[in-house]
């Protein structure tokens, strides 16, 4: 079901590369000499950060550009240190890096901090500060702003604690000698205060922003927007719905990996993580491990439709209780989010055609497998749809298989309907449009002619095709046209709306907030704000979308009067007639350059105003 595509290999990509170099001026002779090589983090530009311990004794960090698929070495610690976490600024300047220290035999009776945190000068190497020598592990992650100049000469650095806070450190910079870079007033760098109290925190790299969850009276999601200016605001809370205390310790996503802390192999009380997208989606996602009545609850809080679906799914075998390895991944695949539970089950959830469970496609068994990742792996989800399997080293990208959807069609003896139909959505709007894969449905159509049992296939072709072309022109015309025909029938067939071993719940959930500049910014905060605005109305009205069966009945009475002999009254509705055909042309031919930023705010209300005059002119005309 899902296609992954290497793009990171520690063992060769690393390992062999500082062979090559170390064994050619003589350092080390044979792989050995190489040990303990770790992926550390993984940058916004998707450089991998990485330590290694050689037998000099020494430790050092390194970073893999995947781009020009060159290693480089970044530091050297002159002894064997545990480093628990580390960043590098954008323009390789500084490094950050925290250390988990252990008390030896020999130093007892002389205290030392569980966790050292430090600020390094690397071009040249040169100072060393340190930030924090405390008894908590410390996260440390520099920021990656998005800026036109080619040398800046001031970074920013998150310090994420274990105790529940985040602080932002302000270091300036200044350039010596022409070529060194070094800090400028190291003993006084500036320091805010960007979050506290909270239990679980998440950094998305590629959109700068921080999501962490507070809990006192009530959980909420808060989230922090970095602006290339230095600054920062929470422009988003959302309250959940989730167990009082969930988090028993702290929670670090998307902080890097650390190899050392004390408390990894503790049982994992909830798995949490929030997937977004530039198409102004948010999905907050989160499950809690099966426990002895051999069923798992995960739930998908969709914020941009306005609701939750909560999934229970009954397992196969015999789990041990409540175990760690029982708690799915959540994968971001487009306006996909896939929920994979290794050696159980795979479910592609369509979070934009959210409202029927035949347009999300779950699979078990054999089709729920995922060869190279191994069932005794430890695989965590990045952002930007990847994989990362801990125990290899490997990095993969996944995106959905069309052959395989392209089989799920063929095999209709063997699948159920609401797979097929699923598939064929899939491969009609997620990945459309394409000739080829079109060309491929079009033969399997030609070779089923018939309707199925549940569904009719040509139209599902038709309105799914439609829908893409509709969905990307805007207008909020997705919101009432249909995408399926199964919206037509009375009532939905039990194999389209059930899947064997599968519960569903859909529950309205309270209302985003969102506050400060997110009311006024551009791009993602704005598409998220009127997607909610949007469901306040369809959440009001009931049927939203435009169904031909409804209308029949008045569509046949309107062709009778226009044949009738009535001329009063034909002439009234050729009238409506025109004037509806001058509405498609100019919704036809209108510009949707400006106007799709505004998500057809200015369009639709032309069009109501086009709607009224035309009301007055007919009405005039009637009367005369």
């Amino acid at each position: 079901m899902l296609q992954l595509s290497a793009t990171f290999d520690l063992q060769q990509d690393v390992v062999s590369s500082i062979f090559k170099k170390e064994a050619t001026v003589g350092i080390i002779k044979e792989y050995s000499g190489i040990v303990d090589t770790r992926i550390l983090n993984i940058e916004r530009d998707g450089g991998v950060l990485y330590s290694w311990k050689g037998v000099t004794g020494t430790t050092r960090i390194g970073k893999y550009d995947p781009n020009t698929r060159q290693n480089k070495l970044l530091y050297t610690f002159d002894k064997q240190v545990c480093v628990s976490s580390c960043s590098l600024n954008k323009e390789e300047t500084l490094l950050a890096v925290s250390l988990a220290q252990r008390t030896r035999t020999e130093e007892r009776l002389r205290p030392v901090s569980k966790c050292l945190t430090l600020l390094i000068e690397i071009h040249p190497i040169n100072n060393t500060k340190v930030l924090k020598a405390v008894d908590c592990r410390v996260r440390v992650q520099f920021l990656h702003p998005d800026t036109e100049r080619d040398s800046v000469l001031e970074s920013h650095l998150l310090l994420v604690a274990e105790d529940g806070y985040v602080e932002q450190l302000h270091v300036m910079l200044v350039r010596q000698e022409g070529y060194r870079v070094v800090m400028l007033n190291p003993e006084c760098l500036a320091r805010d205060r960007v979050a506290e109290e909270f239990s679980w925190v998440q950094w998305d790299s590629q959109t700068q922003r921080l999501f962490y969850l507070t809990h006192r009276e009530k959980a909420v999601l808060k989230c922090v927007q970095f602006c290339h200016d230095r600054n920062c605001e929470t422009l988003f809370e959302l309250v959940l719905e989730v167990p009082s205390n969930p988090f028993s310790c702290m929670r670090f996503v998307n902080l890097g990996f650390d190899h050392h802390q004390e408390t990894q192999h503790e049982r994992e009380e909830m798995r949490m993580v929030v997937i977004t997208n530039n198409t102004g989606s948010m999905c907050v996602c989160y499950s809690q491990p099966a426990c002895v009545n051999q069923e798992i609850t995960y739930t998908i809080v969709l914020v941009h439709r306005g609701c939750s679906k909560t999934f229970s799914v009954a397992l196969d075998g015999t789990p041990s209780p409540c175990s760690t390895d029982l708690l799915p991944l959540f994968i971001p695949i487009g306006y996909y989010v896939v929920v994979y539970l290794s050696g159980h089950f795979l479910h592609c959830i369509n979070t934009r055609q959210q409202e029927l469970l035949c347009h999300s496609l779950f699979l078990s068994g054999v089709d729920a497998e995922l060869g190279v990742l191994g069932s005794d792996g430890v695989v965590l989800s990045l952002p930007e749809s990847s994989l990362l399997d801990l125990n290899t080293g490997r990095m993969y990208t996944v995106d959905l298989n069309p052959s395989f959807l392209m089989d799920l069609l063929h095999c209709s003896h063997r699948r159920p309907d609401a797979q097929r139909l699923a598939a064929l959505h899939c491969l009609l709007l997620y990945m459309g449009p394409n000739a080829a894969l079109e060309l491929k449905i079009i033969d399997w159509i030609c070779d089923n002619v018939m309707p199925f049992d549940t569904f009719d296939q040509i139209q599902e072709f038709i309105l799914a095709s439609l829908y893409r072309i509709i969905y990307k022109k805007c207008l909020s015309l997705d919101e009432v046209l249909p995408y399926s025909s199964v919206f037509e029938k009375k009532k939905v067939p039990e194999a389209l709306d059930q899947v064997p071993g599968v519960t569903c719940t859909t529950e309205l959930h309270a209302e985003p907030e969102f506050k400060g500049k997110a009311r006024s910014l551009q791009g993602y905060w704005e598409e998220l704000q009127w997607s909610t605005e949007k469901m306040k109305y369809f959440e009001a009205v009931p049927n939203p979308r435009y169904r031909a069966s409804q209308n029949l009945p008045d569509w046949t009475k309107l062709l009778t009067t226009l044949k009738s002999k009535n001329k009063k009254a034909s002439n009234y509705l050729r009238h409506i007639e025109e004037n509806t055909k001058q509405v498609l042309l100019m919704v036809d031919s209108w510009n949707l350059g400006r106007e799709r930023e505004k998500r057809g705010r200015m369009p639709h209300g032309y069009i109501r105003k086009w709607f009224c005059c035309s009301r007055k002119r007919i009405a005039s005309r009637g009367r005369s």
